[in-house]
């Protein structure tokens, strides 16, 4: 009960909004404003977005180390959206490396929102988590290119074939079974 009531608001959220919005669409990334959002209100926006990977519930998020969530504004609606976290893979240092687990953009966005957004959050990581000094994000080759992360200056490190979780404990099927590249931005 608790988990639909809070998807609930989540969802009337977002509807409040769209009621003060005019319908304007932004005609440059520039005009959008990027805010800190909730957890919740970042799988939603990623859920009704994100084609590849729609599914990220907001305790796979909370429960690590360190995390915050992006949404770009304009006219009280929401246009992209950006998740962050500890690093999925152990092996990274879980104080000093943040990984982008998910950048969805709404369809209505401006060109150039996903390079202008990552732009926007390594400003801002550098205040809201001074520890943090490298950043990781995969790119699935199966259905993205890495222009984004070319046009924000992030490099390409290393490329893994897909391979499955470990079969330990039961998990849910994959939702992309693309090869992987791995992209790193270091913070100065």
């Amino acid at each position: 009960m608790y988990r639909a009531t809070q998807k609930g608001l989540a969802m009337e959220s977002i509807h409040q909004m769209n009621l003060f919005s005019q319908g304007v669409l932004p005609s440059s990334p520039r005009q959008m404003e990027l805010t800190v959002i909730s957890p919740k209100m970042a799988s939603e926006l990623n859920a009704t977005w994100h084609s590849r990977l729609p599914i990220i519930h907001w305790s796979n998020i909370t429960r690590n180390r360190n995390y915050i969530c992006y949404g770009a504004m304009f006219d009280w609606r929401y246009f992209a959206v950006g998740i962050w976290s500890s690093p999925v893979n152990p092996n990274f240092d879980l104080d000093t490396v943040l990984e982008l687990r998910r950048l969805a953009i709404s369809p209505e966005a401006p060109k150039y929102t996903a390079t202008w957004m990552l732009g926007r959050m390594v400003k801002l990581l550098k205040t809201y988590l001074p520890s943090i000094n490298r950043l990781i994000s995969y790119q699935d080759v199966e259905v993205h290119s890495g222009t984004i992360y070319k046009a924000a200056n992030w490099l390409a490190v290393s490329q893994k074939r897909f391979q499955a979780w470990d079969k330990s404990r039961n998990r849910n099927r994959p939702q992309s079974t693309g090869d992987k590249v791995r992209w790193e931005y270091h913070i100065k």
